[in-house]
């Protein structure tokens, strides 16, 4: 029993740090940026309401896609948040729609918090907006 709980911690902890893949030439590749240090997790959940099993991206076929990202960041306190009004970290779920994926092409799916409300924005590889949240929920 013991031999097979350190054989399960290694394996997720080299799965953790397993490279990047190759990307396909025949798929869309988005990667992810968050430019705040109180942001602290951007990644892949759901591609077209499938869940994903490696969030570090999303590779997606040319066209219409549902991509939705977990977000976590630190939200700041003074309306209650915490009792001391410090902060906190906020867990949410933004839920992007973008019609015009293009196969070989990067984009940039960039996430923000603006004090409690999250916002992102998916990027072209020219650096242009093509798409921003369309809705989002938190848990608290």
């Amino acid at each position: 029993m013991r031999r097979l709980m350190m054989l399960l911690a290694i394996t997720a902890i080299a799965g953790c740090q397993a490279p990047m893949p190759a990307a396909n030439p025949q798929m869309a590749w988005v990667d992810f940026s968050v430019p705040f240090p109180n942001d602290r997790v951007l990644m892949a959940e759901r591609l077209d309401n499938q869940r994903l099993r490696d969030g570090r991206f999303f590779q997606v076929s040319p066209g219409s896609h549902e991509l939705i990202v977990r977000f976590d960041f630190e939200a700041s306190g003074g309306s209650g948040m915490s009792m001391m009004g410090g902060s906190t970290v906020r867990e949410c779920y933004l839920t992007l729609n973008y019609p015009h994926f293009k196969a070989g092409q990067r984009y940039v799916l960039e996430a923000r918090s603006m004090a409690l409300t999250p916002e992102a924005r998916l990027y072209d590889a020219q650096g242009q907006k093509v798409a921003e949240v369309s809705e989002f929920y938190c848990l608290m």
